[in-house]
């Protein structure tokens, strides 16, 4: 089988090394055909430091190209650039191709989660995978595990027998609306952990964080239709506890500036110079909190703390009263 991926960035190239390992026929794609030209030329990524493309290089800006004949197309994008992608897909997927969305988010300006907007345009049968996989960790052959949410069993078959080897597990669930929740606010989460850690709290005050966080995205996912339980899953506790808690990530990275008391020069520069996703979803998952009436003071604080409407010490103060 012929397995497409969007998105050349580090995760879909982490995935690509996977099914490389296993011995499938990758083609993977970018919009970008100067880094198309780069990947081919060099076989390494500015975006994952020292690695080398494993295997075939089939690299291809040509979107058309990329998923024609393909029996499982994964989606690895920026969130902000989802919706684009699907419409593009959309010209050229055969019907009864696969979809894996691999990438975490909610749409900014219509405040919809990725399967809905994927829905907008396909009716192929699709999955989400999410869990604590930081790109770094997978091209290293670590251990990893993802929660595969899916209501079509073809789809549990066919993404195992891709992925899944001696180092990669999943745990399948039907939960797509609780793994997406999960998958989108761990960025925003991670954020706010970082700017407690660059205040230089101690870990006592972290944990108190880290529970008092679950606790909400627990009521959030049942709000929203999600089973609650999805929160102990490799996409809930899973990478919170990672996403949170690691200089890898960039969400906390960038919540770890604002807590030093970075300039806002300096905030811009990494802004500018790196994806942080939890910036994209803060803003839509405040738009959404507030169009469904929900209440989750922790995200509007955050939302205000990054706008310069709070000050980052209100965070320790907030933990203790709410």
């Amino acid at each position: 089988m012929k397995v497409s991926i969007l998105g050349s960035g580090a995760y879909g190239l982490a995935l690509r090394h996977i099914l490389v390992n296993n011995k499938i026929n990758v083609c993977s794609w970018t919009y970008s055909e100067e880094e198309c030209k780069n990947l081919i030329k060099t076989k390494k990524s500015l975006k994952l430091k020292d690695y080398e493309l494993n295997g075939e290089i089939n690299i291809t800006s040509n979107m058309e190209e990329c998923v024609k004949d393909s029996g499982l197309v994964v989606v690895a994008v920026p969130a902000f650039a989802f919706e684009e992608t699907i419409k593009n897909l959309k010209k050229y997927i055969n019907k009864n191709s696969i979809v894996l969305i691999a990438t975490k988010g909610i749409e900014q300006n219509k405040c919809l989660f990725l399967d809905e907007i994927f829905t907008l345009y396909l009716k192929n049968k699709f999955g989400v995978i999410s869990g604590p996989t930081f790109a770094e960790d997978i091209i290293k052959n670590s251990s990893i595990g993802f929660s595969l949410a899916t209501k079509y069993k073809e789809v549990d078959y066919v993404v195992r027998s891709c992925f899944e080897n001696k180092t990669t597990k999943f745990r399948t669930t039907k939960d797509v609306r609780g793994i997406e929740i999960c998958g989108s606010i761990k960025n925003v989460m991670a954020i706010a952990s970082g700017m407690l850690s660059g205040m230089n709290v101690t870990d006592s005050t972290r944990a108190l964080f880290l529970t008092e966080s679950m606790n909400d995205i627990k009521e959030l996912i049942k709000y929203l239709g999600g089973k609650k339980k999805s929160i102990l899953s490799f996409a809930g506790f899973g990478d919170i506890l990672m996403t949170c808690t690691s200089i890898k990530s960039r969400n906390y990275s960038f919540g770890y500036l604002i807590g030093q008391g970075a300039s806002q020069e300096e905030i811009n520069k990494y802004l500018e110079n790196t994806t942080v996703e939890g910036m994209y979803t803060l803003k839509s998952i405040h738009k959404l909190v507030r169009k469904k009436k929900v209440k989750m003071p922790i995200i509007n604080l955050i939302h205000n703390i990054i706008a310069g409407k709070k000050e980052k010490e209100e965070m320790l103060k907030f933990l203790i009263e709410k």
